[in-house]
């Protein structure tokens, strides 16, 4: 019996169930899922647009924000305009930037946005730059909160004159200028203990995580890595904060040195945070003769490129363009409520994407 490829009907269904379950997709995961081209899927997309039952985003489309609005009038139809500082416009951002687009449009908000990067100098100067520009009323921030200056900078955002919301981040504790400081993030944590348990789920008792250097998620991650491994009663003691992406000086030393302490202690799975180490990690594996995942099991943490490995690499994916839309519909809340509404700090649950690289066909002994 021959395969027949979907129509244009049964397309956009599917297109919009996927939707209604992520919030978001992308052109080149529906494309590959429906065995289309992604022109195909881009049509498929404009024609939804102009029923207004999507939103068209940079390399994907959004549901409609949902937030209740006030009914329209010449006096309550002003709108906001709302800075938002993120620190790259390439890897991870991009579909943030596109959900916190897609809102704004939908809510009738100008959204002015500026790129920065992980230096707190730099995220001083683009937030100063907005700010005595005296044309925003609210900022989502994504400032770089590392090292022995995250209090310094986060006490500055809290004395802003004007509400801020946190974009995947979060004051570490509390503090007088930080109780107004609201903030929306992906669940880190929950995203890597959902890694853990998929692995223990498929044999795996001697695990590994390898934490991508001077990243601001890798707290988190180690938060449910330590919360996964007391659950499950597995040895945590297998972490290496290590990048081992293609451009990191001397990558291939390192995963040599890792793959040998994995050996070692006899540990038959490593979750590997971000994408592009996790196919670093892989491609050297196979360069080894190392088996994935009948040898070692793999799981990257981003789902940015993770399927383009070979084999193609399971991911924990953070819902990025809910994390964008959720920040703007919690922003405009704030400025149309003020001071009368609590403040919030919203977490998004991150999915489990299965592949090629955790589904060994032998047994894990």
């Amino acid at each position: 019996m021959s395969t027949r490829r979907p129509l244009r009907a049964q397309r956009q269904e599917r297109l919009m169930a996927e939707l209604r379950r992520h919030g978001g997709v992308r052109v080149s995961d529906i494309a590959r899922e429906l065995s289309v081209s992604e022109l195909t899927v881009r049509r498929d997309i404009d024609a939804l647009a102009k029923r207004n039952l999507v939103t068209k985003v940079h390399g994907g489309a959004t549901l409609p924000s949902s937030i209740a609005r006030p009914v329209p009038s010449k006096q309550s139809r002003a709108t906001f305009t709302v800075g938002m500082v993120v620190p790259s416009l390439d890897f991870y951002w991009p579909l943030i930037v596109g959900g916190a687009r897609a809102a704004a449009a939908a809510l009738g908000v100008q959204l002015q946005l500026r790129g920065s990067s992980y230096d707190p100098d730099e995220d001083r100067r683009q937030i100063t730059r907005l700010i005595e520009a005296k044309q925003v009323q609210g900022l989502l921030l994504a400032p770089s909160l590392d090292g022995e200056r995250a209090d310094e900078m986060i006490d500055w955002i809290g004395r802003l004159p004007v509400p801020t919301i946190l974009v995947e981040r979060q004051p570490d504790r509390w503090t007088p200028t930080t109780r107004q400081i609201e903030c929306v993030r992906s669940d880190h944590a929950l995203g890597l203990e959902m890694a853990v348990h998929h692995l223990y789920e498929r044999g795996h008792r001697r695990m590994a995580l390898l934490l991508s250097k001077g990243s601001p998620t890798s707290a988190y991650l180690l938060r449910g890595w330590k919360f996964a491994c007391a659950d499950l009663d597995i040895p945590d003691a297998a972490v290496f904060r290590e990048s081992v992406a293609f451009t990191a000086p001397g990558h291939r030393a390192i995963i040599d040195r890792i793959l040998d302490e994995c050996a070692a202690a006899r540990i038959t799975a490593v979750i590997i945070h971000s994408d592009p180490d996790a196919i670093a990690f892989a491609q050297f594996c196979t360069e080894k003769a190392i088996a994935v995942p009948d040898d070692l099991a793999l799981v990257s943490y981003d789902d940015e490129v993770a399927h383009l490995a070979e084999p193609s690499l399971t991911a924990v994916r953070p819902a990025k363009t809910h994390v964008g839309r959720a920040a703007v519909e919690l922003m405009v809340s704030r400025l149309l409520d003020g001071e009368r509404r609590p403040t919030q700090r919203i977490l998004v649950a991150p999915e489990l994407i299965v592949r090629q690289s955790s589904i060994s066909r032998g047994r894990v002994t």
